[in-house]
């Protein structure tokens, strides 16, 4: 196996780059305030703006599919709402929180500067997706069925199930994009992912309308357009990879990816659990608006809802997916201060943008409804639904940059208790009594779950606030010091050392 350049020896590289520089403390001390933020929002939006733009790309080719599947019928706009908001929020929670495992072991090694270790925990997760995709292909094949067990109205559900099989060959593009985009952003090299994703955005909307429109295939002119647009960024990040974009961390394929999997899958599965317990919550929302009167006005509605929400989401994720960086890289490299001023700042950026987000939602309202739909209807159930949207808006803002400090630190299984309690115990016990007891319909349903947000958000902020982070340190370093010996232990012996 190659050594990362500029290696010395193995003892050096084991211990040198791990260490907490105490000069480098110091230097952070004697720095004024003013130039600290310049540096830390360079870092951070190196990483935050590319990240932002793939996933708005990859939102936006959901919702323009619902813009033109909405002008089809308001059925398949309801099946479509199902299936994007039940079953891809579900099986992108498991992938999604899977492959945040790599943001962890990526980001710490990178500040650790044991780059080659990234190749190997890249394909090491490409093994672990590949298998869960496989077992979640069921749920795609029989969605109909499913869906009316769970006492969906069949004729929407017919139709769930025809989009459902487009939706396999996306789900197993997952496995590639997530993975690498998480590669690739934990060495600040996520530049080629916005240059994808802008293509990816303007080629989609053209085929949407070439198919729908001008060779009017309909549902499936809309669904045939999606499958390309999430295959061209995963095989244009592959290209990049694998010729000469990340000479540090890809030495190519390696026997390595198939040791210590059982390491690698207890973290994806904590990883897992947090972020899955994230997503679906808001497609209980969905689920059980399903079973509510005026059922396909309502999930109309809600959907469009949703998906403006999603548009901020977009934004708050891509701090997310920088703050897990910015931690990870700092406290792999030791840094406790440095890692408690990425944070500081990440935070305030993100809530001053979803509150200028908050004063625009509430002053236009459902105007933006008639995106989606041509339904007066629809569009005065979304109306009636923005003052919670707003606040949606607001305190999404927040919670996302909170679980992105989560990921770079490793307390994925820790924050997933916090997920179980706050959202499942709080929010959506709530919102049933309020939905369904009460009488407050949709908007009940919302509120609960808000307060199950807020919950887990005030609990999020105190274990930030109260976390020994020179403590988190001395973790990160015990973490990367452990598998890269093991790693460097098994090169030397495949080599015949002593």
């Amino acid at each position: 196996m190659e050594r990362p350049a500029g290696g010395g020896s193995g003892d050096d590289d084991k211990t040198v780059p791990l260490l907490a520089n105490k000069q480098d403390e110091e230097d952070v001390r004697s720095v004024g305030v003013g130039r600290r933020v310049v540096e830390e929002n360079k870092k951070l939006w190196v990483v935050a703006a590319p990240s932002i733009c793939a996933r708005f790309s990859t939102f936006g080719v959901t919702v323009i599919s619902q813009a033109f599947v909405g002008h089809i019928s308001p059925t398949d706009l309801a099946a479509y709402a199902l299936v994007s908001t039940l079953l891809m929020r579900f099986s992108t929670g498991i992938l999604l929180g899977m492959a945040s495992a790599l943001e962890t072991l990526c980001g710490q090694s990178y500040g650790a500067k044991q780059y080659h270790m990234l190749g190997i925990y890249l394909q090491r997760s490409w093994i672990i997706l590949f298998g869960c995709a496989v077992v979640l292909l069921p749920i795609y094949l029989f969605t109909t069925p499913l869906l009316i067990a769970l006492g969906q109205d069949p004729e929407i559900s017919a139709v769930a199930g025809i989009i459902s099989r487009w939706y396999i060959p996306i789900m197993f593009s997952y496995v590639w994009a997530f993975t690498l985009q998480m590669y690739l952003q934990a060495q600040s090299k996520n530049m080629i992912v916005t240059y994808l994703a802008f293509l990816n955005l303007g080629l989609h909307l053209f085929l949407s309308w070439l198919l729908t429109i001008k060779f009017h295939l309909g549902l499936t002119g809309v669904m045939g357009s999606m499958v390309i647009a999430y295959w061209i960024p995963v095989f244009g990040q592959l290209t990049f990879v694998f010729f000469g974009g990340c000479p540090l961390t890809w030495t190519g394929f390696s026997y390595a990816a198939f040791t210590d999997l059982s390491d690698i899958v207890k973290l994806s599965l904590s990883s897992g659990v947090m972020l899955c317990l994230e997503l679906w919550y808001n497609t209980i929302l969905v689920l059980l608006t399903g079973y509510m009167k005026n059922a396909e006005v309502a999930l109309d509605a809600l959907s469009i809802c949703l998906n403006i929400n999603g548009w901020e989401m977009m934004i708050s994720l891509g701090f997310l997916a920088a703050t897990g960086v910015r931690v990870a890289n700092e406290l792999g490299a030791g840094s406790a201060r440095r890692a408690k001023f990425a944070i500081f700042n990440v935070v305030t950026i993100s809530f001053c943008i979803g509150f200028v987000l908050f004063v625009l939602f509430l002053f236009f309202r459902g105007s933006l409804a008639y995106i989606f739909t041509e339904s007066r209807a629809v569009a005065d159930a979304v109306a009636d639904l923005s003052p919670l949207l707003a606040f949606s808006i607001l305190l999404n803002s927040i919670q996302p940059v909170l679980s992105g400090v989560a990921i770079g630190s490793g307390w994925q299984s820790v924050v997933a208790y916090v997920n179980v309690t706050s959202y499942y115990l709080i929010g959506i016990p709530l919102g049933m009594i309020l939905g369904y007891v009460i009488g407050f319909q949709v908007k009940g349903i919302w509120i609960g779950m808000l307060l199950g947000t807020l919950v887990q958000t005030l609990v999020l902020l105190f274990m930030t606030l109260r976390t020994d982070w020179q403590k988190q340190v001395q973790i990160a370093r015990e973490r990367v010091n452990r598998w890269y010996m093991e790693e460097n232990g098994r090169s030397q012996n495949s080599r015949g050392n002593p």
